[in-house]
């Protein structure tokens, strides 16, 4: 029982605890009471009816000087909104502890009016009790002291804790500055009442911020409250929030206030951080343009209203304030005017080529994931179910060549063939590393590896140097092979066996390859280049022209919007990044199963690290050029001897290391894709 009363008490004292205002200079009563008979020995307990008789403010209004020359009430100002306040069962005497009703032992009233009584702490009061309730194991039963706990913690590290640059003993706003604790009450949401309270929360704010408030009034959030009287719109406390009001230059703050306005704005902010500078956001940078660099903070208007920062009048120069040689970015392009913000790919009346782009790369992914994924579950079955047929052994047998050329194999590929797969290979990982974490700025290893490289500036910096390894591949391969027909015009057969050029055959492959799934026909023989083959030969023509044409106009936006609608980037980073996926996506795993994890490959195949293959295996996997070959005796011509024993196993070793890093980073895009905001 003795501890139920403490805690009694303690919860009295932390409810009521804002009556310290009304109370604190009620020395200023003495004189009156300087000629009275002294009170009896006996304490007599101070109820708040007691106290009522002189604080109700009906006897004259109390009142003492301050420093500041300002006197202060020391009555309650409405004794019926006391009642009806969260403090009103609570005693006044359990926040105003030094008050006693006894003048032999010191009685307040009797002092000197200029001695100061003890200032009473709401805070203190508050998580002092709070501490109480967790220790006896009944923080469930009162959740909303809690959140008063955690409002708390959040004020003490807010802007408003700080000391006031005028009086450094004071914060610059305490408790009692915003909430009237004798009447203090926040009422049950969607009710009349708290449409009221608030309806005066940002009235309350501007008692202090008064240009601030001023502002506000007359934008769109606060006309459409006074307008309305609904507090529909958002006020203070929406976007600074009540308690951990924080600077309005500091990152947290930007960040965060940019979330705050899309609980009300909610399509705008899902399209907003699909841009650029959304995702650069969602990463924990602040850095690129917010909702209130493009609209304006307290004096926000519609974007039709001329005066709106992003009427069309106006958005160049709202561009202007952070695209400009100062902050290290070139000046902005008429092409950024009608750059869209918040496009939406599924609105096609509002903006038509995003969604024609969207629909475009939808389309092209589903299309290619489908067919291939189909042929790759179809073939896996079909060889894994042979191999178990030969008792687990793979497909091809060493009396399937001539004895004298067993143990030699077939040179595929030369050096600088297998040099420029392994550059081409290491420079798309590194795209994919630096990239998907832009792609997917919301999942919990996005943040990480940008911070890993050292931030978006950083990152978007390897990131293009890797893109331009990239292409520098491709082009130069490009070039050798526009030369290398150059020189044998002559005798080049597109359609040839020698050529990589799709024809009648791969299509007749493709058919008797399904037929064999199915178990309807033997399986195809193929040539030099199988359809597979063709088809990752000829995927980087249309990936790196997409991604590369694409990457390039987000690379130098200042360049191309200067001739191209704003439009423009919305398209590209829409093709951009849906390319990117499809061509990760595609490689880890149709790529990979076709080289790697089908049964008669698995567990790894070495040939473009070592550059030759088994006869054995040549003659199997194609066996229409290894018959040509033979027929024309030049077979002898194109063998090698096995690699060494070393070669072989740093081959591994680098097979091994190139598909761990492919699966990891698939394994970080399909958790992105399916968990991602």
């Amino acid at each position: 029982m003795h501890h139920e009363g403490h805690f009694a008490r303690l919860r009295r004292a932390a409810v009521s605890a804002g009556l310290a205002f009304a109370c604190l200079g009620l020395s200023g009563l003495a004189a009156p009471a300087a000629g009275q008979t002294a009170a009896p020995a006996a304490d007599a307990k101070l109820d708040n009816a007691t106290c009522l008789t002189c604080h109700d403010g009906k006897k004259g209004r109390l009142e003492v000087p301050t420093p500041a020359g300002k006197p202060r009430a020391l009555h309650v100002v409405d004794p019926q909104k006391f009642q009806a306040g969260v403090h009103a069962r609570m005693e006044c005497v359990a926040c105003h502890a030094d008050i006693k009703d006894n003048a032999e032992k010191g009685n307040v009233h009797a002092r000197d009016p200029a001695q100061p009584l003890q200032k009473v702490e709401c805070a203190s009061c508050h998580q002092e009790l709070w501490q109480q309730t967790v220790k006896r194991g009944r923080a469930e039963e009162r959740p909303r002291l809690g959140v008063v706990a955690r409002n708390i913690e959040a004020y003490r590290k807010s802007f408003h804790a700080r000391p006031n640059p005028d009086d450094k003993t004071k914060p610059n706003a305490s408790c009692s500055d915003c909430h009237d604790t004798h009447s203090f009450n926040v009422p049950a949401k969607n009710t009349p009442e708290y449409t009221q309270f608030r309806l005066g929360i940002s009235a309350n704010c501007g008692t202090c911020h008064t240009d601030q408030l001023e502002t506000y009034q007359q934008s769109v959030h606060g006309q459409e409250n006074a307008k309305k009287m609904l507090a529909d719109a958002a006020v203070c406390s929406d976007c600074h929030t009540a308690h951990a009001v924080a600077g309005t230059s500091s990152d947290p703050f930007k960040l965060t206030v940019t979330a705050q306005c899309g609980e009300c704005h909610t399509k705008q902010f899902e399209t907003y951080k699909d841009t650029f500078h959304g995702k650069v956001s969602t990463l924990g940078y602040a850095y690129t343009a917010k909702c209130f660099d493009c609209h304006g903070s307290h004096d926000i208007v519609r974007v039709d209203n001329p005066e709106s920062k992003a009427h069309p009048d106006n958005r160049l120069e709202t561009c202007r304030s952070c695209h400009n040689p100062k902050k290290g970015l070139p000046d902005v392009p008429k092409g950024f005017a009608s750059f869209q913000p918040h496009a939406d790919p599924g609105d096609f009346k509002r903006y038509p080529q995003v969604w024609a782009a969207w629909q475009l790369m939808s389309g092209l992914l589903v299309g290619t994931f489908s067919f291939f994924w189909l042929h790759t579950i179809l073939w896996f079955y079909r060889e894994w179910k042979e191999r178990k047929a030969r008792g687990g052994h793979q497909h091809v047998r060493i009396d399937e060549v001539p004895a004298p050329l067993r143990g030699k194999q077939y040179q595929r590929f030369t050096v600088t063939w297998r040099v420029a797969h392994l550059v081409f290979a290491l420079s798309l990982m590194v795209l994919t590393l630096t990239g998907m974490p832009l792609f997917y700025p919301d999942v919990p290893w996005a943040p990480a590896i940008m911070q890993f490289f050292g931030g978006p500036r950083v990152t978007g910096v390897i990131h293009r140097t890797a893109a331009v390894v990239f292409a520098g591949i491709f082009f130069w391969h490009l070039v050798y092979m526009l030369l290398r027909i150059g020189r044998n015009w002559r005798t080049f057969e597109i359609f040839g066996s020698n050529s990589m050029v799709p024809n009648l055959k791969d299509l007749q492959d493709i058919i008797g390859m399904f037929r064999w799934f199915f178990g309807k026909g033997p399986r195809p023989t193929f040539d030099r280049w199988t359809y597979w083959e063709k088809f990752d030969y000829w995927a980087p023509f249309w990936g790196v022209t997409i991604i590369g044409a694409s990457g390039l106009v987000m690379w130098l936006p200042s360049f191309f919007g200067s001739f191209l609608p704003g439009w423009i980037f919305n398209v590209a980073s829409i093709f951009h990044g849906e390319e990117a996926f499809l061509a990760v996506v595609f490689l880890f795993t149709v790529h990979f199963f076709n080289n790697h994890f089908r049964p008669d490959k698995f567990p790894v195949d070495v040939v473009m690290f070592t550059g030759s293959v088994p006869l054995e295996e040549f003659k199997k996997e194609h066996a229409l050029e290894y018959g040509r070959l033979v027929a024309s005796g030049e077979l002898e011509r194109h063998l090698v001897d096995p690699p060494s024993g070393l070669k072989l196993k740093l081959s591994k070793l680098l097979g091994f290391t190139l598909i761990a890093i492919g699966l990891t980073l698939l394994t970080l895009v399909v958790i992105g894709f399916f968990f991602g905001g």
